[in-house]
């Protein structure tokens, strides 16, 4: 459907208003259109433009809980990664980890914490746990610290790409009859006898304002939850706190196997993994508070700093930072303790609702993304918002899906069934299979494809979300921005001036957020 297509139908009256495009959002707009509720959604930026695209990349029970005894916790994540790989198999998969122990008590310590990992898991186990030596340790590890290595525990979790899983679930959720729509701002609210009835939102590409009229409006904002929810109610307390993690990004041969690394304690009592994705090794994350929330939150050098002194003690050839291709960061929504009147769900989400009837989802992470949309939808009935209808997502296949469907392309295979429309493209136009550059995996005729059938707008949805070669490699992904540029403008008809101002305002981006001093492709 075309974008004035979409505002056009925007003029009826709705039962869901989502404001906000990231996980939260789109996993709630799912579940309300797969409900049979008249749905829309609204982002005043790009789908998963902030934290929901900033991601680990880990689908994970969370292995810290455990000491804790947060079992519970654990095991409600634990079954959501497997509702994930089934529902999006082509983007939800397993992923090996090594533990290393370099004294021998270490060994049965972490041996029986992640063997618990795997037994809550049950049937929804991603592969057995398994203690290791060391010289089958260094075999999934090639450049692992051997020194003093005793031995590893091997244990599995899952790894998805986080932008394009976001993009599979709004588009299957337009599928479901939902109206979605990104870079719409929600300008203000609407109430009737004193109740939120709806919002007035901007296009913010040429300022025209709509009115949607919605029986119920759920705040999925993350990070600017709270702007919403003064917006409604000035005099309401702060729901979240905002932290930072940043992530550094290198080549595949740093590791050296297709194993990561989890680092099971660091002197700060946090979790490092360095992770094999999209033929690259991420790195992360740190956990910096932050003062506001911001759509790009950059980083600080002590945070280079700080992953590199904690992964090269257990890698035989140290990371530098001219080894570091790309930095990303981004602000994780953090439920205040002190959040006053809230129903709570689980100990990671929390549901609000204002005296005016604004709901609020909050806090959660990707994992449990699908739990926190049911749990919105069920409190909003029970509510007496909306009459009840059951949740079935736990059973809903996602954009692309297809067992039968098989692709070698391991960055082609996310998408599913849509690669069909790229072999198309390249048929047509062959040139559109030429490589946006040299070291990075994607063709022109993806570049086509997030234009005409995934919504992109801007240089930065398309090098940033729909690829990823902003994260895979920033200064590659500067060099492909001009042809790029020139594509996007053909695309949506703009001229020479839109172009030039789009490669002017990715270049800032990259130099400003995305790299850090002493960096290897500066001048490649």
């Amino acid at each position: 459907m075309k974008r004035e297509d979409l505002f056009s139908s925007l003029n009826q009256q709705f039962d869901v208003l989502v404001v906000g495009g990231g996980a939260t959002g789109l996993g709630v707009a799912l579940d309300a259109a797969t409900r049979g509720y008249r749905t829309a959604l609204v982002e005043a930026g790009d789908f998963a433009q902030a934290t929901s695209s900033r991601a680990t990349k880990l689908v994970h029970g969370g292995v810290r809980y455990l000491a804790s005894g947060q079992f519970n916790l654990v095991y409600e994540a634990l079954h959501e990664r497997a509702v994930m790989q089934r529902n999006a198999p082509h983007l939800v998969h397993a992923q090996p980890f090594i533990l290393p122990t370099y004294t021998r008590h270490e060994l049965p310590y972490y041996a029986a914490g992640l063997m618990l990992y795997d037994l809550i898991s049950g049937k929804a186990t991603m592969g057995p746990t398994r203690v290791l030596g060391a010289k089958a340790t260094i075999e999934k590890i090639p450049n692992i610290a051997m020194g003093k290595l005793s031995g590893s525990i091997l244990y599995h979790d899952g790894q998805f790409n986080d932008a394009r899983l976001a993009m599979v679930v709004a588009k299957t959720a337009m599928e479901h009859g939902a109206v979605i729509l990104n870079y719409v701002r929600c300008a203000r609210l609407e109430y009737s006898n004193g109740k939120v009835a709806g919002a007035t939102v901007a296009d913010t590409e040429t300022g025209v304002e709509y009115r949607v009229s919605a029986k119920v409006v759920i705040n999925a904002t993350g990070i600017f939850s709270d702007e919403l929810r003064r917006l409604d109610d000035a005099d309401r307390a702060p729901l979240l706190t905002v932290s930072r993690g940043t992530h550094i990004v290198v080549g595949p041969e740093l590791l050296g196997g297709s194993a990561g690394i989890m680092v099971p304690k660091t002197p700060d009592g946090r979790v490092i993994f360095a992770i094999p994705w999209q033929g690259r090794v991420v790195i992360g994350t740190t956990d910096i508070p932050a003062t506001k929330p911001l759509m790009e939150p950059g980083h600080i050098e002590a945070e280079i700093d700080y992953l590199l002194e904690t992964i090269n003690p257990y890698l035989a050839r140290e990371i530098e930072r001219k080894d570091i291709l790309s930095v990303f960061s981004g602000l994780r929504p953090l439920v205040a303790s002190d959040a006053g009147a809230t129903s709570k769900i689980s100990r990671e989400h929390h549901i609000d609702i204002s005296k005016h009837g604004l709901v609020t989802i909050a806090g959660g992470k990707w994992t449990t993304y699908r739990r926190m949309a049911e749990d919105t939808l069920n409190f909003v009935s029970k509510q007496g918002m909306l009459d009840l209808r059951p949740c079935i997502t736990r059973t809903v296949s996602l954009h692309g899906a297809s067992e039968d469907f098989k692709v070698d392309d391991p960055y082609l295979r996310e998408y599913g069934s849509d690669v069909a429309y790229i072999d198309e493209f390249i048929k047509e136009e062959p040139s559109l299979a030429e490589r946006i550059d040299a070291a990075l995996p994607y063709t022109f005729a993806e570049v086509v494809f997030a234009l005409r059938h995934e919504m992109a707008r801007t240089l930065e949805d398309v090098l940033s979300r729909r690829t990823r070669a902003l994260l895979l490699d920033s200064y590659a992904s500067l060099r492909a921005a001009p042809k790029v540029a020139a594509v996007i403008g053909r695309e949506l008809d703009k001229d020479q001036s839109w172009v030039d101002g789009q490669i002017k305002s990715y270049e800032a981006l990259v130099r400003a957020d995305y790299s850090c001093s002493d960096m290897g492709g500066q001048g490649s």
